[in-house]
């Protein structure tokens, strides 16, 4: 029988093939206007797919966060897996933020720039004034869970799912024949999920050419120095995920690490960090985390563990700062990130959210807001690499949950080659 070749391989052939592909449309229709009209038709595969995602998202969210917590043993369960959760995105925000500051001050990436910045009073056009704590907070309540799953609200979803899956889970006996219809939809999900996924690599080749086509290689060149210090962060905070997961799992986090390429591979190559959930939680299955873990913690790390997202609002707030010349003492520094820890936090679910969270804190903090017209043009190569991060991040702290709930299963003794070449043995004796 034929090996199959892996989604991995298919979706690097994809992104090499794209950027090429960019690249000569790039060359061959010079015209800005034209070769944004290309790349919008380009994007248009890539765009179907994310919405093949997003069709899925809220009910998958709901089945198995459903079903993982109806099938804890009671509230205080839930109690002590989500405040475990919370403790380890807590920290994994403190460290993403705090690496993102000193690299910034080390590196310098906003200084002797050369490029000529935006006047002060140029507008983003991003409505920082609705994004609020009170505001946020409100809003995770969903007034209805149909609106909620209709507009993909993940984080209201999360909400209703956990109350729907605790009170499922109280009526004992009588409530399994509703969970196994629930895990039964958790299912059917799934195989949704593996049908829609063996599209991923012609999604992947239509965002690289896309991306490529209206903006060329050259911008790459143009920010080398900035892009370069935020992908060394990135490495580091990778470094950082894996060494903490080391320190709980042990060796196995190695294999941890390549059970997720394939996921942090589609979310680097389509920079959305909602393609890669569902392969995600098919990777965590083979790793050994039992689903009743990763079907809660999981989706909870979607909404309030983004640490890619988080290292980047450090690095541009304190990069417009530097171009502009605006000198932050340690101490505002201190209070802009603990102000990005809590605004951070709603960033699920917001369209562009990064940005809005980085133009309110520049606001805050009498920064030109305008700064942020800078990075757009490569925001699209630098959210590659913040959703990819959110994905790694996200997979160490599930499993890290799991094995401090003695719910992640040991790997099973690889004697089958012995005992075969044992039988192959006996056979020819």
């Amino acid at each position: 029988m034929r090996k199959k070749r892996p989604l991995t391989l298919y979706i690097l052939i994809a992104m090499l093939l794209g950027i090429a592909v960019g690249y000569a449309c790039h060359t061959v229709f010079p015209d800005k206007a034209l070769s944004a009209e290309i790349s919008s038709h380009i994007s248009l595969v890539t765009d179907i797919f994310l919405r093949l995602i997003k069709m899925i998202i809220a009910l998958l969210v709901f089945s198995t966060l459903t079903v993982g917590i109806a099938g804890l043993s009671d509230g205080k369960a839930a109690g002590r897996i989500g405040a475990k959760a919370f403790s380890w995105f807590l920290l994994a925000s403190l460290v993403s933020l705090a690496l993102g500051m000193l690299l910034s001050n080390l590196l310098q990436l906003g200084t002797n720039l050369g490029l000529p910045l935006p006047p002060v009073d140029a507008s983003t056009g991003l409505k920082t004034a609705a994004f609020t704590l009170k505001d946020f907070i409100t809003h995770v309540v969903p007034k209805s869970p149909v609106e909620a799953m209709a507009n993909n609200e993940i984080l209201q979803v999360l909400v209703f799912s956990i109350f729907f899956g605790a009170a499922l889970g109280a009526l004992g006996e009588s409530g399994k024949r509703l969970a196994g219809v629930v895990d039964e939809l958790a299912q059917v999900m799934l195989r949704m999920t593996g049908t829609i996924m063996n599209f991923a690599p012609l999604a992947v080749f239509a965002a690289m050419a896309s991306v490529v086509t209206a903006n060329g290689l050259g911008i790459l060149l143009t920010f080398a120095r900035f892009m370069g210090g935020f992908y060394l962060g990135l490495v580091c905070l990778w470094l950082l995920l894996i060494g903490a997961g080391f320190l709980v799992l042990g060796p196995r986090v190695l294999r941890l690490v390549g059970l997720i390429r394939e996921p942090f591979l589609l979310a680097f190559s389509t920079a959305s960090s909602e393609a890669a959930f569902p392969k995600l939680l098919v990777a965590l299955d083979k790793f050994g985390v039992q689903r009743r873990i990763s079907s809660f913690v999981l989706p909870m790390g979607y909404s309030f563990n983004l640490d890619g997202s988080m290292m980047y609002c450090t690095f541009a707030v304190l990069f417009i700062a530097q171009a502009y010349g605006i000198d932050l003492s340690l101490g505002t520094q201190v209070t802009m990130l603990l102000l990005l820890m809590l605004t951070s936090k709603g960033m699920a679910g917001v369209p562009r959210a990064s940005l809005v969270v980085i133009a309110a804190t520049l606001t805050q903090f009498h920064i030109p807001e305008a700064g942020l017209l800078l990075l757009l043009g490569i925001d699209q190569f630098l959210d590659m690499g913040r959703s990819a991060t959110n994905a790694v991040g996200n997979a160490v702290a599930t499993a890290v949950v799991a094995k401090w709930e003695g719910a992640l299963d040991t790997p099973a003794p690889a004697a089958a080659p012995a005992a075969k070449n044992e039988s192959a043995t006996t056979r020819a004796a």
